[in-house]
């Protein structure tokens, strides 16, 4: 017993545990990693509290491992990643770590059970060093029309993929918000259903839809996130939902972005399936692979490119800051618009270059 045995004061510190955990989005989002963690291997829940060290040592290795690096093309495709740094697994340690400490457990880990875990991680960071690449370039408003030239629309997989896209461009969201890891993985309480789409029209009576998200990376626990969709041409997100509840209905409990297979079963789609379908067409196209994140970052480029104030797509981004690296990331997209040809106006200004040739100096290439 952390307390003496007296009923107020065991209250107050069941309150300070809870407010403790909840004060750290970061705390949450890393109990919430742990969990899929344990869905995705089919642990036990007696035996995810308390965690074993083997058990946290694994959850470490899976959130920090890139099943692209090449010494792990052995790993099944099947299982689904979605690495992390090093340094964000030891905050997931830390929430899990404070997790049982609010539960009543002591902490799960020894320091030199700790010290092995790091070990790992330090093993998988340097490996991910070796390798690393430039950001994953942005989708574009072409990339989202040749999709929707692409895929068939009267197929009910089909227009799910087409929903997500539109919706996670327009509505600036993590891929992982319109998807789930795996089939089994779907929970109404933690992946975003039918009845959670709201369709109205707003006070100048301009159709909208409200897509209330139950949890989030950026959310405290128990916290909905809403997504506002606005129409939007012919690549309208409004447009491309309503397709898809006609292709595929569903009961309001049921996932939002969900396909009707043959046996006219609803399915939450699988992130993995999504991108793979996504990136065969972006590859048919020539724009190559591995978008992903991509679609939130080229809404953000899409909403800057078009004046929208920055603080707007903050908001509507569901960004705790200004999230410098993401702007900066948005704004080489559109740098022409704001910065180009201002030498033109010197009738000074010399030749222009197209890059530096001389022996030492950088010059700017297309990657393909």
């Amino acid at each position: 017993m952390a307390t003496i045995d007296n009923a107020i004061i065991q209250g107050i510190a069941a309150v300070a545990s809870r407010a403790s955990l909840c004060d750290m989005a970061s705390y949450g989002a890393g109990i919430r990693k742990f969990h899929v963690f344990c869905d995705i291997f089919s642990i036990r829940e007696e035996a995810r509290l308390p965690a074993a060290f083997e058990l946290l040592h694994s959850f470490a290795l899976w959130a920090a491992t890139d099943p692209e690096m090449p010494e792990m093309n052995h790993l099944p495709k099947e299982i689904p990643f979605e690495p992390v740094a090093p340094s964000v697994v030891r905050k997931y340690l830390a929430a899990v770590r404070a997790w049982h400490i609010a539960q009543g457990w002591p902490p799960p880990l020894e320091s030199a059970q700790l010290d092995r875990i790091n070990w790992s991680l330090r093993g998988l960071d340097n490996l991910s060093v070796q390798r690393r690449h430039p950001p994953r370039p942005p989708i574009t408003l072409a990339m989202l029309r040749a999709l929707k030239a692409t895929l068939q629309l009267s197929d009910p997989f089909d227009a799910c993929v087409w929903a997500m896209a539109a919706c996670a461009f327009f509505g600036m969201m993590r891929f992982g918000e319109v998807s789930v890891s795996a089939r089994t993985a779907f929970k109404p309480d933690k992946h975003i259903t039918r009845g959670m789409a709201i369709f109205g029209t707003d006070m100048n009576g301009t159709p909208y839809a409200r897509l209330d998200l139950p949890a989030a990376k950026t959310a405290k626990p128990g916290e909905v996130q809403s997504v506002f969709l606005n129409e939007q041409g012919d690549l309208c997100p409004l447009a491309a939902l309503h397709n898809m509840a006609a292709r595929s209905p569903a009961t309001a409990n049921e996932p939002l972005f969900s396909w009707l297979d043959k046996t006219g079963t609803a399915r939450p789609m699988v992130k993995a399936r999504a991108l793979d379908r996504i990136n065969t067409i972006l590859v048919a196209w020539g724009w190559g692979t591995r978008f992903g994140h991509s679609f939130r970052i080229g809404g953000a480029s899409f909403y800057l490119a078009r004046k929208v104030d920055p603080e707007i797509v903050r908001l509507a981004g569901r960004w705790k800051s200004l999230a410098y690296q993401v702007y900066i990331r948005a704004f080489e997209q559109i740098a022409s618009q704001h910065l180009a040809n201002m030498a033109s106006i010197d009738d000074r200004a010399g030749p222009s270059q197209v890059g530096l040739t001389a022996a030492g100096q950088p010059q700017r290439a297309s990657i393909g």
